[in-house]
Protein backbone atom coordinates (compact mmCIF):
# COMPACT_ATOMS: atom_id res chain seq x y z
CA UNK A 1 0.00 0.00 0.00
CA UNK A 2 1.27 3.43 -0.56
CA UNK A 3 2.29 6.08 2.01
CA UNK A 4 -0.96 9.10 2.14
CA UNK A 5 -0.06 13.03 2.24
CA UNK A 6 -0.97 12.82 6.03
CA UNK A 7 1.55 10.75 6.79
CA UNK A 8 4.32 13.23 5.20
CA UNK A 9 5.85 16.31 6.72
CA UNK A 10 5.07 19.15 3.74
CA UNK A 11 6.05 22.42 5.32
CA UNK A 12 8.13 24.63 2.49
CA UNK A 13 8.13 21.84 0.10
CA UNK A 14 6.68 22.06 -3.20
CA UNK A 15 3.74 19.37 -3.88
CA UNK A 16 3.15 18.06 -7.20
CA UNK A 17 -0.67 16.69 -6.75
CA UNK A 18 -2.49 14.95 -9.63
CA UNK A 19 -5.63 15.84 -9.40
CA UNK A 20 -8.16 14.44 -12.02
CA UNK A 21 -9.64 17.82 -13.45
CA UNK A 22 -11.18 16.04 -16.59
CA UNK A 23 -14.55 17.60 -16.12
CA UNK A 24 -17.82 18.48 -18.72
CA UNK A 25 -17.42 21.71 -20.50
CA UNK A 26 -20.60 23.21 -22.53
CA UNK A 27 -20.44 24.96 -25.76
CA UNK A 28 -19.64 28.18 -23.74
CA UNK A 29 -16.98 25.83 -21.35
CA UNK A 30 -18.72 26.27 -18.83
CA UNK A 31 -18.43 23.44 -16.52
CA UNK A 32 -21.52 21.47 -16.24
CA UNK A 33 -20.59 18.99 -13.37
CA UNK A 34 -17.90 19.92 -10.93
CA UNK A 35 -17.68 16.84 -8.83
CA UNK A 36 -13.89 16.06 -9.54
CA UNK A 37 -12.47 19.44 -8.76
CA UNK A 38 -14.50 19.36 -5.11
CA UNK A 39 -13.42 15.79 -4.53
CA UNK A 40 -10.03 16.83 -4.86
CA UNK A 41 -10.35 19.82 -2.62
CA UNK A 42 -9.24 17.65 0.76
CA UNK A 43 -6.15 17.13 -0.73
CA UNK A 44 -5.25 20.53 -1.68
CA UNK A 45 -6.69 21.61 1.54
CA UNK A 46 -4.51 18.98 3.53
CA UNK A 47 -1.48 20.56 1.52
CA UNK A 48 -2.35 24.23 2.05
CA UNK A 49 -2.55 23.42 6.06
CA UNK A 50 0.73 21.50 5.95
CA UNK A 51 2.50 24.85 5.06
CA UNK A 52 3.24 23.15 1.62
CA UNK A 53 2.49 24.63 -2.03
CA UNK A 54 0.18 22.54 -4.27
CA UNK A 55 1.61 22.65 -7.69
CA UNK A 56 -1.90 21.15 -9.53
CA UNK A 57 -1.91 18.79 -12.66
CA UNK A 58 -4.76 17.53 -15.09
CA UNK A 59 -5.57 16.89 -18.34
CA UNK A 60 -8.79 17.57 -19.79
CA UNK A 61 -10.12 15.99 -23.08
CA UNK A 62 -8.32 14.91 -25.91
CA UNK A 63 -6.81 17.63 -27.37
CA UNK A 64 -4.23 17.45 -30.55
CA UNK A 65 -1.54 19.69 -28.96
CA UNK A 66 -2.79 22.99 -28.20
CA UNK A 67 -6.42 23.50 -28.13
CA UNK A 68 -7.75 26.73 -26.47
CA UNK A 69 -11.12 25.17 -26.19
CA UNK A 70 -9.67 22.70 -23.88
CA UNK A 71 -7.65 24.79 -21.59
CA UNK A 72 -7.90 24.54 -17.54
CA UNK A 73 -8.76 28.18 -17.40
CA UNK A 74 -12.20 27.70 -16.52
CA UNK A 75 -11.10 24.55 -13.78
CA UNK A 76 -9.04 27.23 -11.84
CA UNK A 77 -11.69 29.70 -11.72
CA UNK A 78 -14.15 27.19 -10.54
CA UNK A 79 -11.14 25.94 -8.04
CA UNK A 80 -10.88 29.45 -6.73
CA UNK A 81 -14.88 29.90 -5.77
CA UNK A 82 -14.97 26.42 -4.16
CA UNK A 83 -11.67 27.31 -2.24
CA UNK A 84 -13.47 30.61 -1.06
CA UNK A 85 -11.49 33.95 -0.61
CA UNK A 86 -8.83 32.15 1.45
CA UNK A 87 -6.39 31.06 -1.03
CA UNK A 88 -5.66 32.57 -4.82
CA UNK A 89 -5.37 30.00 -7.43
CA UNK A 90 -3.05 31.31 -10.24
CA UNK A 91 -3.29 29.60 -14.01
CA UNK A 92 0.52 28.56 -15.64
CA UNK A 93 0.49 29.46 -19.22
CA UNK A 94 1.99 25.61 -19.44
CA UNK A 95 2.91 22.32 -17.53
CA UNK A 96 6.89 22.96 -17.91
CA UNK A 97 9.53 25.23 -18.58
CA UNK A 98 11.79 27.62 -16.37
CA UNK A 99 8.85 29.90 -16.31
CA UNK A 100 6.10 26.98 -14.69
CA UNK A 101 9.12 26.12 -12.26
CA UNK A 102 9.82 29.66 -10.73
CA UNK A 103 6.19 30.19 -10.52
CA UNK A 104 6.11 26.90 -8.54
CA UNK A 105 9.16 28.36 -6.52
CA UNK A 106 7.77 31.68 -5.55
CA UNK A 107 4.45 30.47 -4.61
CA UNK A 108 3.06 32.06 -1.18
CA UNK A 109 1.19 29.95 1.46
CA UNK A 110 -2.18 31.46 0.61
CA UNK A 111 -1.18 30.83 -3.37
CA UNK A 112 -2.34 27.47 -5.05
CA UNK A 113 -0.73 26.81 -8.81
CA UNK A 114 -2.46 24.74 -11.71
CA UNK A 115 -0.82 23.88 -14.42
CA UNK A 116 -2.40 24.02 -18.19
CA UNK A 117 -3.47 20.77 -19.75
CA UNK A 118 -1.01 18.06 -19.41
CA UNK A 119 -2.43 16.64 -22.72
CA UNK A 120 -1.33 19.88 -24.76
CA UNK A 121 2.09 17.78 -24.89
CA UNK A 122 1.98 14.50 -26.61
CA UNK A 123 4.67 12.97 -24.74
CA UNK A 124 2.20 13.22 -21.37
CA UNK A 125 0.23 10.21 -22.84
CA UNK A 126 3.42 8.65 -24.66
CA UNK A 127 5.04 8.51 -20.87
CA UNK A 128 8.38 9.81 -22.44
CA UNK A 129 10.77 10.28 -19.93
CA UNK A 130 12.56 13.54 -20.84
CA UNK A 131 9.12 14.83 -20.26
CA UNK A 132 8.57 13.43 -16.69
CA UNK A 133 11.72 14.75 -15.48
CA UNK A 134 10.63 18.40 -16.56
CA UNK A 135 7.37 17.83 -14.91
CA UNK A 136 8.95 16.05 -11.94
CA UNK A 137 11.56 19.63 -12.06
CA UNK A 138 8.51 21.36 -10.14
CA UNK A 139 8.65 19.36 -7.00
CA UNK A 140 10.02 18.27 -3.80
CA UNK A 141 6.70 15.55 -3.32
CA UNK A 142 4.94 13.72 -6.04
CA UNK A 143 1.13 12.76 -4.86
CA UNK A 144 -1.26 10.92 -6.76
CA UNK A 145 -5.14 11.94 -6.28
CA UNK A 146 -6.44 11.37 -9.73
CA UNK A 147 -8.03 7.85 -9.33
CA UNK A 148 -9.86 8.48 -12.46
CA UNK A 149 -6.68 8.59 -14.21
CA UNK A 150 -4.66 5.61 -12.38
CA UNK A 151 -4.76 2.45 -15.08
CA UNK A 152 -2.72 4.72 -17.60
CA UNK A 153 1.15 4.66 -17.13
CA UNK A 154 1.23 8.25 -18.52
CA UNK A 155 4.14 10.55 -17.48
CA UNK A 156 2.53 12.43 -14.96
CA UNK A 157 0.66 9.76 -13.07
CA UNK A 158 4.13 6.68 -13.59
CA UNK A 159 6.73 8.26 -15.56
CA UNK A 160 7.57 10.94 -13.06
CA UNK A 161 7.49 9.21 -9.94
CA UNK A 162 11.11 7.80 -9.72
CA UNK A 163 12.82 10.95 -10.16
CA UNK A 164 10.73 13.08 -7.33
CA UNK A 165 12.50 12.27 -3.58
CA UNK A 166 9.10 11.74 -1.59
CA UNK A 167 6.02 10.22 -3.02
CA UNK A 168 2.20 9.31 -1.64
CA UNK A 169 -1.22 9.24 -2.61
CA UNK A 170 -4.36 11.58 -1.81
CA UNK A 171 -6.57 12.00 0.27
CA UNK A 172 -9.36 11.19 -2.63
CA UNK A 173 -7.51 7.61 -4.03
CA UNK A 174 -7.59 6.18 -0.20
CA UNK A 175 -11.60 6.89 -0.01
CA UNK A 176 -11.65 4.70 -3.66
CA UNK A 177 -9.46 2.46 -2.79
CA UNK A 178 -11.02 1.42 0.96
CA UNK A 179 -14.42 1.49 -0.44
CA UNK A 180 -13.84 -0.48 -3.89
CA UNK A 181 -11.29 -2.72 -1.83
CA UNK A 182 -13.91 -3.66 0.62
CA UNK A 183 -16.46 -4.43 -2.27
CA UNK A 184 -13.97 -7.20 -3.59
CA UNK A 185 -12.24 -8.16 -0.22
CA UNK A 186 -14.92 -8.29 2.24
CA UNK A 187 -18.33 -7.23 1.05
CA UNK A 188 -21.13 -7.96 3.74
CA UNK A 189 -23.42 -10.56 2.61
CA UNK A 190 -25.63 -10.49 0.89
CA UNK A 191 -23.37 -9.01 -1.84
CA UNK A 192 -25.18 -8.04 -5.19
CA UNK A 193 -23.87 -6.66 -8.30
CA UNK A 194 -25.44 -4.69 -10.46
CA UNK A 195 -23.80 -4.21 -14.45
CA UNK A 196 -25.17 -2.76 -17.63
CA UNK A 197 -23.91 -1.00 -20.57
CA UNK A 198 -23.59 -1.89 -24.03
CA UNK A 199 -21.00 -4.54 -24.27
CA UNK A 200 -20.56 -7.91 -22.29
CA UNK A 201 -16.62 -7.68 -23.41
CA UNK A 202 -15.94 -4.61 -21.61
CA UNK A 203 -17.21 -6.60 -18.29
CA UNK A 204 -15.69 -9.82 -19.17
CA UNK A 205 -13.01 -9.54 -16.38
CA UNK A 206 -15.17 -8.17 -13.90
CA UNK A 207 -18.21 -10.46 -14.23
CA UNK A 208 -15.12 -13.31 -13.51
CA UNK A 209 -13.90 -11.80 -10.54
CA UNK A 210 -16.79 -10.99 -9.01
CA UNK A 211 -18.85 -14.37 -9.77
CA UNK A 212 -17.28 -15.96 -6.97
CA UNK A 213 -17.41 -12.67 -4.36
CA UNK A 214 -21.07 -12.39 -4.56
CA UNK A 215 -24.43 -14.09 -4.04
CA UNK A 216 -26.44 -12.02 -6.98
CA UNK A 217 -25.38 -10.95 -10.12
CA UNK A 218 -28.09 -8.61 -11.99
CA UNK A 219 -27.36 -7.73 -15.50
CA UNK A 220 -29.01 -4.64 -17.60
CA UNK A 221 -28.31 -2.64 -20.74
CA UNK A 222 -27.33 -4.06 -23.85
CA UNK A 223 -25.15 -6.48 -22.49
CA UNK A 224 -28.60 -8.32 -21.14
CA UNK A 225 -29.73 -9.45 -24.85
CA UNK A 226 -25.89 -11.33 -25.68
CA UNK A 227 -26.88 -12.96 -22.20
CA UNK A 228 -30.49 -13.86 -23.30
CA UNK A 229 -29.26 -14.51 -26.84
CA UNK A 230 -27.04 -17.25 -25.45
CA UNK A 231 -30.27 -18.82 -23.44
CA UNK A 232 -32.09 -19.21 -26.61
CA UNK A 233 -34.25 -16.15 -26.21
CA UNK A 234 -35.30 -14.36 -29.11
CA UNK A 235 -34.12 -10.42 -28.70
CA UNK A 236 -35.30 -8.87 -32.23
CA UNK A 237 -33.30 -6.25 -33.39
CA UNK A 238 -31.84 -5.94 -29.49
CA UNK A 239 -27.68 -4.88 -29.80
CA UNK A 240 -25.97 -8.22 -29.59
CA UNK A 241 -21.88 -9.32 -29.59
CA UNK A 242 -22.41 -12.35 -31.68
CA UNK A 243 -19.05 -13.92 -30.92
CA UNK A 244 -19.10 -13.22 -27.17
CA UNK A 245 -22.26 -15.85 -27.15
CA UNK A 246 -19.99 -18.72 -26.40
CA UNK A 247 -18.34 -16.29 -23.65
CA UNK A 248 -21.78 -15.81 -22.33
CA UNK A 249 -22.69 -19.07 -22.25
CA UNK A 250 -20.07 -20.24 -20.19
CA UNK A 251 -20.69 -17.39 -17.50
CA UNK A 252 -23.93 -18.75 -16.98
CA UNK A 253 -22.86 -22.60 -16.56
CA UNK A 254 -20.22 -20.63 -13.88
CA UNK A 255 -22.85 -19.02 -12.09
CA UNK A 256 -24.95 -21.80 -11.77
CA UNK A 257 -21.95 -23.74 -10.67
CA UNK A 258 -20.93 -21.55 -7.80
CA UNK A 259 -24.72 -21.14 -7.02
CA UNK A 260 -24.75 -17.31 -7.77
CA UNK A 261 -28.43 -16.15 -9.05
CA UNK A 262 -27.24 -14.47 -12.29
CA UNK A 263 -30.60 -12.44 -12.73
CA UNK A 264 -31.79 -11.49 -16.93
CA UNK A 265 -34.55 -8.86 -17.29
CA UNK A 266 -38.16 -10.71 -17.43
CA UNK A 267 -39.66 -8.16 -19.92
CA UNK A 268 -38.29 -5.16 -22.04
CA UNK A 269 -38.78 -1.38 -22.76
CA UNK A 270 -38.32 -1.61 -26.87
CA UNK A 271 -38.09 0.71 -29.71
CA UNK A 272 -37.81 0.81 -33.25
CA UNK A 273 -34.09 2.26 -33.18
CA UNK A 274 -32.05 3.72 -30.17
CA UNK A 275 -33.06 7.43 -30.25
CA UNK A 276 -35.38 10.56 -28.94
CA UNK A 277 -37.55 9.40 -32.04
CA UNK A 278 -38.52 6.31 -31.12
CA UNK A 279 -41.70 5.26 -29.37
CA UNK A 280 -41.69 3.40 -26.05
CA UNK A 281 -43.24 0.05 -26.75
CA UNK A 282 -43.57 -2.70 -23.18
CA UNK A 283 -42.76 -5.63 -24.43
CA UNK A 284 -44.02 -8.03 -21.19
CA UNK A 285 -42.27 -11.16 -21.79
CA UNK A 286 -38.95 -12.34 -22.16
CA UNK A 287 -39.32 -12.70 -26.10
CA UNK A 288 -38.77 -9.70 -28.23
CA UNK A 289 -40.67 -8.99 -31.49
CA UNK A 290 -38.67 -9.10 -34.09
CA UNK A 291 -38.75 -5.55 -35.64
CA UNK A 292 -37.62 -4.12 -31.98
CA UNK A 293 -34.88 -3.20 -30.07
CA UNK A 294 -34.45 -3.71 -26.54
CA UNK A 295 -33.22 -0.38 -24.60
CA UNK A 296 -34.48 -0.23 -20.77
CA UNK A 297 -35.69 -3.33 -18.72
CA UNK A 298 -39.28 -3.81 -18.43
CA UNK A 299 -41.82 -3.19 -15.03
CA UNK A 300 -41.50 -6.44 -13.59
CA UNK A 301 -37.84 -6.81 -14.21
CA UNK A 302 -37.48 -3.57 -12.25
CA UNK A 303 -39.34 -4.37 -9.52
CA UNK A 304 -37.87 -8.07 -9.41
CA UNK A 305 -34.41 -6.20 -9.43
CA UNK A 306 -35.78 -4.10 -6.54
CA UNK A 307 -36.45 -6.53 -4.32
CA UNK A 308 -33.33 -8.30 -4.47
CA UNK A 309 -31.55 -4.87 -3.99
CA UNK A 310 -33.96 -4.10 -0.80
CA UNK A 311 -32.41 -7.34 1.25
CA UNK A 312 -28.79 -6.82 0.20
CA UNK A 313 -25.81 -5.75 2.62
CA UNK A 314 -23.74 -4.62 -0.14
CA UNK A 315 -24.53 -3.46 -3.36
CA UNK A 316 -22.04 -2.52 -6.16
CA UNK A 317 -23.44 -1.33 -9.25
CA UNK A 318 -22.00 -0.17 -12.66
CA UNK A 319 -22.96 0.15 -16.00
CA UNK A 320 -27.24 1.61 -16.80
CA UNK A 321 -29.65 -0.61 -17.17
CA UNK A 322 -30.83 1.18 -20.63
CA UNK A 323 -30.37 4.21 -22.53
CA UNK A 324 -30.87 5.95 -19.95
CA UNK A 325 -29.57 9.42 -21.61
CA UNK A 326 -33.46 9.15 -23.31
CA UNK A 327 -35.95 9.77 -20.56
CA UNK A 328 -38.53 7.47 -21.75
CA UNK A 329 -35.55 4.59 -21.15
CA UNK A 330 -34.15 6.34 -18.25
CA UNK A 331 -36.35 4.34 -16.04
CA UNK A 332 -34.81 0.91 -15.24
CA UNK A 333 -31.53 2.84 -14.70
CA UNK A 334 -33.19 5.14 -12.36
CA UNK A 335 -35.01 2.59 -10.09
CA UNK A 336 -31.64 0.59 -9.43
CA UNK A 337 -30.83 4.02 -8.20
CA UNK A 338 -33.97 4.66 -6.51
CA UNK A 339 -33.32 0.98 -4.28
CA UNK A 340 -30.08 1.63 -3.56
CA UNK A 341 -30.57 5.10 -2.37
CA UNK A 342 -33.60 3.38 0.05
CA UNK A 343 -31.41 0.60 1.40
CA UNK A 344 -30.16 2.04 4.48
CA UNK A 345 -28.69 -1.25 5.79
CA UNK A 346 -26.10 -1.86 2.58
CA UNK A 347 -22.95 -0.81 1.64
CA UNK A 348 -23.53 1.27 -1.99
CA UNK A 349 -21.41 1.53 -3.81
CA UNK A 350 -21.21 3.00 -7.76
CA UNK A 351 -18.50 1.94 -10.18
CA UNK A 352 -17.87 5.71 -11.75
CA UNK A 353 -18.96 5.80 -14.74
CA UNK A 354 -22.27 6.57 -16.52
CA UNK A 355 -23.35 5.21 -13.51
CA UNK A 356 -22.09 8.01 -11.32
CA UNK A 357 -23.56 10.37 -14.37
CA UNK A 358 -26.96 8.69 -13.93
CA UNK A 359 -26.75 8.95 -9.66
CA UNK A 360 -25.88 12.46 -10.05
CA UNK A 361 -28.39 13.34 -12.92
CA UNK A 362 -31.27 11.59 -10.42
CA UNK A 363 -30.06 13.41 -7.56
CA UNK A 364 -29.57 10.78 -5.60
CA UNK A 365 -25.65 10.52 -5.26
CA UNK A 366 -25.70 11.95 -2.11
CA UNK A 367 -27.68 8.61 -0.75
CA UNK A 368 -24.76 6.45 -1.82
CA UNK A 369 -21.73 5.45 0.78
CA UNK A 370 -19.74 6.03 -2.43
CA UNK A 371 -19.80 7.21 -6.06
CA UNK A 372 -16.21 6.25 -7.50
CA UNK A 373 -14.73 9.26 -9.87
CA UNK A 374 -13.00 6.70 -11.98
CA UNK A 375 -14.66 5.02 -14.67
CA UNK A 376 -12.13 3.01 -16.49
CA UNK A 377 -9.81 2.76 -13.64
CA UNK A 378 -12.67 1.60 -11.40
CA UNK A 379 -14.03 -1.08 -13.95
CA UNK A 380 -9.52 -2.38 -13.80
CA UNK A 381 -9.69 -2.10 -9.88
CA UNK A 382 -12.92 -4.36 -10.29
CA UNK A 383 -11.00 -6.90 -12.13
CA UNK A 384 -8.36 -7.46 -9.66
CA UNK A 385 -5.69 -5.30 -11.93
CA UNK A 386 -2.99 -3.61 -10.65
CA UNK A 387 -3.25 0.15 -11.65
CA UNK A 388 -0.07 1.65 -12.79
CA UNK A 389 -0.42 4.75 -10.92
CA UNK A 390 -0.95 3.39 -7.69
CA UNK A 391 1.95 0.16 -8.23
CA UNK A 392 4.01 3.46 -8.81
CA UNK A 393 3.47 4.88 -5.34
CA UNK A 394 4.49 1.61 -3.63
Amino acid sequence: MPRYIDELQLTGKRVFVRVDFNVPLDDAQQITDDTRIREALPTIRKVLEGGGKPILASHLGRPKGVTPTLTLLPVAKRLAELLGGTFEVLMADDCIGEGVSKQARDLKPTQVLLLENLRFHKEEEANDEAFARQLAQHADVYCNDAFGTAHRAHASTAGMVPFVKEKCAGLLMRKEIEQLGRVVKNAARPFVVVLGGSKVSDKIKVIENLLPKCQTMLIGGAMAYTFLKAEGVEVGRSRVEEDKLPLATRLIDTAKRLGVDLVLPVDHVCGTSPDEESQAIDVLERAIPKDLMGLDIGGKTRALYTQHLRDAKTILWNGPMGLFEVAKFAEGTKSVAVAMANNGQAQTVIGGGDSAAAVNEFRLADKMTHVSTGGGASLEFLEGKALPGLKALE
